[in-house]
């Protein structure tokens, strides 16, 4: 009898005890199991410690512009567990992961009796399944996001045809050490022999590690700033970025991106530099047109993403210090004369104080730390130490965010941030009740 998709999503979720567990032992066992999807499917791979996502968006819409089949790998999941693994922008189906789950489930109870292969994870379970729906499907190209670092992470066992590194920051630092050097030279293990690599903005003492492998590799490397560039010009009047972007095709001028942020106008200068070399390679012909079609069309929920506009809400996913800077630097720059209030939760693996130090600064802010209903959420005790007259300790999102909507007035800004798995929960409730859902 067939699984249904919760049951399906179920077993899914059953590899997560396993943890993180970086190698490619396990991810490379099941993989030969089901023909080594990921040798035939052509891969554009996208490390980083931010900014991966909106990358991998922009870049998908460009091709999309071309009229390829587009495959993405991407993580966490904002409104559905099936968008991170889509093709198109549409999340694979029900259906599809349930056939997938019931030819994996006899595959890894063989790989649990040996001792080299058992405990496979969910990431990589996901990897896998990822790959081999791609290449059922018979896609142009997959863009794969990293889970974590790049080196050991399962993703690296694709055989890409281009790669890219996004940005570097201090971000699980248990795992891929704690100087950015060291995070460097984990996020450049996914450059291969002879592969491009495309860089973003990134400190010099991270890309001198990374341009030392990419130089043992022999891989031509694109850094931001060198051999292409963007100028920012100006927010958009109604939402989103304009800038200019230089490389090997000249200039293209006013090139709008609607998120927020002049994080995404580096992000976007990372796509459009791959989606050159890509058409470069393929010998596609394209026009600037192509680009400004695509990006337009990018949509990257709870990244500066507004969700209403009377009253002003934005939810951004700024999970660790690197990020958190980026995040006060634009709500300095966009919103210099508005109050802020913010409402912040994130998982206990944070650098939490931190994070708190950078949004306390922000001008105007009124700050208010909860928790959320997740496993590794932070509790509220760990928090309290922060209360103070510009701080509040709220026990219940749910209710603090009523009472701050309450307290806000026609031009206040009201900022829901911190870790993703939070973030996503706020923006469904938000969604709800907009539109009628909610009580």
């Amino acid at each position: 009898m067939s699984l249904t998709i919760e049951e399906a999503i179920d077993w899914i979720h059953s590899r997560l005890p396993f943890g993180s567990r970086p190698g490619l032992d396990r991810v490379e066992a099941l993989l030969k199991r089901v023909g080594n999807p990921e040798e035939k499917v052509p891969t554009i791979h996208i490390a980083g410690t931010n900014g991966k996502g909106s990358t991998v968006t922009y870049l998908r819409c460009m091709l999309e512009e071309l009229g390829l089949t587009v495959g993405t790998f991407t993580s966490p999941y904002i409104e559905h567990f099936n968008e991170r693994i889509a093709i198109n922008g549409h999340g694979i189906s029900d259906n599809h992961i349930i056939q997938y789950v019931e030819k994996y489930q006899e595959l890894i109870k063989e790989m649990d009796q040996e001792p080299e292969s058992a405990g496979i994870t969910e990431f990589e379970t996901l990897t896998v399944m990822a790959l081999d729906y791609f290449l059922d499907e018979q896609v142009d190209i997959a863009i794969v996001e990293v889970g974590l670092g790049g080196l050991l992470d399962s993703t690296n066992v694709v055989r890409p045809m281009l790669t890219a590194i996004t940005t570097i920051g201090k971000d699980h630092t248990e795992i891929l050490g704690d100087t950015l050097e060291k995070i460097a030279f984990q996020k450049a293990g996914i450059i291969k022999e002879g592969i491009p690599v495309v860089t973003g903005n990134i400190e010099e003492e991270a890309f001198v590690v990374i341009n030392e492998v990419a130089t043992e590799k022999h891989s031509s490397v694109y850094r931001y700033e060198k051999d292409y560039k963007a100028e920012y010009r100006h927010p958009d009047k109604n939402w989103g970025e304009i800038f200019d972007f230089y490389g090997d095709a000249g200039k293209l001028p006013k090139v709008k991106v609607p998120l927020l942020g002049r994080h995404q106008v580096e992000n976007a200068a990372v796509s459009i530099q791959l989606f050159y070399l890509y058409c470069e390679m393929r010998q596609i012909n394209f026009t600037d047109r192509d680009v400004y079609q695509g990006l337009a069309q990018a949509q990257w929920p709870a990244r500066m993403e507004k969700i209403s506009a009377e009253p002003l809400i934005i939810l951004d996913g700024a999970h660790n210090d690197h990020a958190m800077r980026r995040l006060a630097e634009n709500l300095k720059k966009e919103f210099p004369n508005r109050d802020i209030h913010i409402l912040f939760s994130a998982l206990a693996s944070k650098n939490i104080d931190q994070m708190i130090a950078i949004l306390r600064k922000v001008p105007n802010v009124h700050l208010y730390l909860t928790t959320f209903d997740y496993p590794r959420a932070i509790e509220l005790t760990k928090m309290e130490h922060f209360e103070d007259d510009k701080t509040e300790i709220v026990s219940l999102w749910q209710f603090g965010l009523g009472e701050i909507l309450e307290k806000m007035s026609a031009d206040d800004l009201m900022l829901v941030t911190g870790s993703l798995y939070f973030v996503s929960q706020v923006r469904e409730l938000l969604l709800n009740i907009g539109s009628g859902d909610g009580d």
